[in-house]
Parts: C-alpha cells; sequence; structure tokens
C-alpha cells in the first residue's frame, strides 16, 4: 500500500489560520496528501473561524489546537507556513521537507478592538477566502513537491 505524502500547515496558535488552511487542504488535496496542521504556541480553536468555514460548507469537525511537539516525529514532505511569525520560528525538520511560505493576515488581531460582529465576520471570510483561493491554484505545487 502506497502511503500519502504528509503535508504540515503550520502556524502561529495553530487556532485560526493553519485550522481554516487545514480544512481547505484536506478538502481540495486530501485525497492524496495526509494533512495536518500545528502552531508554534496553542491557543484553542478560534469559533468565528470554525463558524465561517461552516458557512463555507467545510467541516473542521474533528479538528484541535496542537503544537508541533504533539505531532511525534513524523516527517513531513511538505511545511507551509501561513503567518510570518511561523515562518520566523519554523524548526527544521526531518528528512527533505520542504517549506513554503505565504503570509496571511490574522483575523483576530485585526478585528481584536471591534465589538461588532456584522464587522468582524467579513475579516474573517476575507481570510478564509484568500486561503482556500491560495490552497486551490496549489496542486501542480503539491505535485512537485511529492517528487
Amino acid at each position: 500500500m502506497l502511503l500519502k505524502p504528509k503535508l504540515l500547515i503550520l502556524c502561529t496558535g495553530n487556532s485560526c489560520r493553519s485550522q481554516m488552511a487545514e480544512g481547505w487542504a484536506r478538502l481540495f488535496h486530501g485525497e492524496r496528501w495526509a494533512v495536518a496542521s500545528a502552531g508554534v504556541e496553542k491557543h484553542g480553536l478560534n469559533p468565528r473561524a470554525l463558524a465561517v468555514m461552516q458557512e463555507a460548507g467545510v467541516s473542521m469537525e474533528g479538528h484541535s489546537s496542537k503544537l508541533l511537539t504533539e505531532l511525534g516525529s513524523l516527517e513531513f514532505n511538505l511545511v507551509l507556513t501561513v503567518c510570518d511569525n511561523a515562518a520566523e520560528a519554523c524548526p527544521v525538520f526531518p528528512g527533505s521537507a520542504r517549506v513554503m511560505h505565504r503570509s496571511f493576515d490574522d483575523p483576530p488581531g485585526l478585528t481584536k478592538d471591534m465589538v461588532d460582529e456584522e464587522q468582524i465576520l467579513p475579516v474573517y471570510r476575507r481570510v478564509r477566502d484568500e486561503i482556500r483561493d491560495w490552497l486551490r491554484e496549489l496542486p501542480e505545487l503539491l505535485e512537485v513537491s511529492r517528487g
């Protein structure tokens, strides 16, 4: 049986952006890749991120916020960092992991001073959609990374 290559999505707190990216990556590439996400810190799942993903029809059931160390000694084929902090703190991975970086805005940070959900949720939706579009366009890169 051929094992799927392993894709890790890394962010600061594994709360919002990396969770959204994991949901989209599983949806778009889960048949070909084993997808996981983790953080360099652990902040818990962001309820607004879960809500906007559910709006888009992406199940986040079974997701949990976790540290990279909680994934054990897995060797990843591709690591995607989705925030600058994670890219800077990105550890060296064993094996031949290819590391790619694409920074996305941090919805909790951008909305921390907002109180109206009608202002807050559009920020989460915009970042969700930007991550979706990036991961949707990634197949060619993922195929190259398998080699």
